[in-house]
């Protein structure tokens, strides 16, 4: 896929454009935005990302824009899963429901730097190394693994947001016990210090770190265009937050998410494995392809997607009956 400079720059100055606008509006009246509104957002948001899918398929192929449609949706299902530990961030922290969208603004826009980086990273290993391929699919079948652990043996331990970075800052700065709206650090009596917003923004930060290891070897999995990569993670986070406010007691519902999205990872570290396989003439010498098709790919996302929900959805209607 030949992506010049030019659509690069337009295609970053676009996606810019409306994250500031985004954030302007919201920061000029931070607030708990309705049903109403989370939900005309996020249509609007999907709305653009199918189109830009539809524009790849009609510039490009319908194997770039299957690739598009795949990693987007992958990306999508992670953001959302993420969602479940945000809640936990807000909750532990004590935000208040009016600042909350401010602090998610924060937490997505350093998303997607971590994610820039991990993305340019991540083409310059592929471009020089066939092997990286092999670390990829390993390293997402562990993470699958991990997963599904996880939620047979859940962790009851709500503490979670207290990583390394957060217990550096609360030990190295003076801090308020109040949030002053949204002020990351505030003067009283003469000293700065440093309010309960600040380490929320941090807490954020730092996970959005930890997802982006998971994210981007996914992604890298569907498709190896640097261009196609960035763009499903931007529309991935695009809407995300006003998706934390739409769905509120749906993430509670979606009881086996964590399953369908173990399958999907695990799905696509078996596709890298066979992928870097391939470049090295190990499928052709055992006699088997080990290329699979991208149209393949995107009917078990959407398949594994689709089961989960739906069986989520009636495992907490049969609870609550």
């Amino acid at each position: 896929m030949n992506v010049t400079l030019d659509v690069w720059l337009i295609t970053i100055a676009l996606m810019a454009v409306v994250f500031i606008v985004d954030l302007w509006v919201m920061g000029r009246r931070p607030h708990e935005p309705s049903m109403r509104e989370a939900g005309i957002t996020i249509g609007v948001f999907i709305g653009l990302a199918i189109v830009f899918g539809l524009g790849i398929w009609w510039v490009a192929d319908a194997r770039y824009a299957g690739e598009f449609f795949a990693g987007w949706l992958t990306e999508y299902s992670l953001s959302v899963d993420n969602l479940f530990i945000f809640v936990l961030i807000m909750a532990n922290l004590r935000v208040p429901r009016k600042l909350q969208q401010f602090a998610l603004m924060f937490g997505i826009i350093l998303a997607l730097v971590f994610r820039g980086i991990f993305i340019a990273l991540g083409a310059a290993a592929i471009e020089r190394f066939s092997w990286i391929f092999f670390v990829f699919g390993a390293f997402l079948i562990y993470t699958a693994v991990k997963l599904y652990l996880d939620y047979r043996q859940p962790d009851d331990d709500d503490d979670g947001t207290e990583n390394a970075v957060m217990r550096f800052v609360r030990r190295r700065f003076r801090s308020t016990t109040e949030f002053h709206g949204t002020k990351l650090v505030v003067r009283v009596d003469g000293r700065r210090l440093i309010t309960p917003m600040l380490f929320v923004v941090v807490a954020l930060g730092t996970t959005d770190l930890l997802f982006a290891l998971d994210s981007i070897p996914a992604i890298y999995g569907l498709t190896q265009e640097p261009y196609l990569v960035f763009t499903a993670n931007v529309f991935a986070l695009m809407g995300l937050r006003q998706l934390y406010f739409l769905i509120g007691g749906l993430l509670q519902r979606l009881v086996y998410l964590s399953v369908g999205l173990s399958i999907i990872l695990a799905f696509i570290g078996v596709k890298l494995v066979l992928h870097a396989m391939h470049e090295y003439g190990l499928d052709e010498r055992l006699g088997f392809n080990g290329e699979i098709p991208i149209w393949l790919s995107l009917l078990v996302i959407l398949g594994t997607l689709a089961i989960t929900t739906v069986a989520s959805l009636l495992k907490s209607r049969r609870e609550a009956a």
